[in-house]
């Protein structure tokens, strides 16, 4: 884990990382980028072979040039065709330095309209949120039904459904099947076979599996597996 000063977006072109805040982790597959604000803790954990494109901004710039609006807060956000089109320009050989100013303060403003890309997995703060992260996590293939999970937290179902809404922005049942993609995403990231992940990660078929991973990441199993980037947009 580390801080610098420079803000920074980290553009993912081929393979697959991780970026880990004390708020949450997002797996980042090929064509989404994180935006990383100056002064964050975090960490960039690079899990298979990968091509990274990093843009910094200095404080003086990142202050001068913030449009209203720019998240204090680190996010993954999928690549727009626009910002696409300005990171090729901003990496091109023989881009002018005058060029190159104008593109990268123009990312800023692109960051702004930017969804937000749904690989995060926020972490829950409470004593009990975090009991109810751990037996979750221990229990990928789904076997523990809602009221088990939480009767092994020492917690209630009600307290429960209270919570995670509350420290995550999800209910209970939506982090859960996250935190089963994310475990997906962690194995196919290291070659796991589509059928043994399906199995592992507890979904009743393959076709089960492709559903509810599009779903959350806006991708294939198989494209993710094979690190296979889209086109802009």
């Amino acid at each position: 884990m580390h801080v610098h000063e420079d803000a920074q977006l980290t553009f993912v072109m081929s393979g697959v990382v991780q970026v880990v805040t004390n708020e949450g982790r997002w797996f980042v597959p090929p064509q989404l980028a994180v935006w990383i604000p100056p002064g964050l803790l975090h960490t960039v954990e690079v899990l298979t072979d990968a091509e990274l494109w990093l843009v910094h901004w200095q404080p003086s710039v990142t202050r001068a040039w913030s449009p209203p609006g720019l998240p204090a807060r680190a996010f993954a956000l999928p690549v727009t065709p626009l910002l696409g089109s300005l990171l090729t320009t901003a990496f091109a050989a023989g881009t002018s330095a005058v060029k190159a100013e104008l593109v990268v303060k123009l990312m800023l403003h692109e960051l702004v309209e930017a969804p937000d890309a749904p690989t995060f997995l926020p972490l829950p703060s409470s004593p009990a949120g975090k009991r109810v992260v751990e037996i979750a996590l221990g229990d990928p293939q789904n076997r523990l039904s809602a009221s088990e999970t939480a009767s092994r937290a020492a917690t209630s179902l009600r307290s429960m459904s209270r919570l995670f809404p509350v420290e995550t922005g999800l209910t209970f049942k939506a982090w859960r099947q996250r935190a089963r993609i994310v475990q997906a995403m962690d194995r196919l990231a290291h070659g796991q076979p589509i059928a043994q992940v399906t199995a592992a990660t507890g979904f009743a078929s393959t076709a089960a599996f492709s559903c509810a991973f599009r779903q959350v990441t806006g991708t294939t199993p198989t494209a993710f597996a094979e690190h296979r980037a889209p086109a802009f947009g």
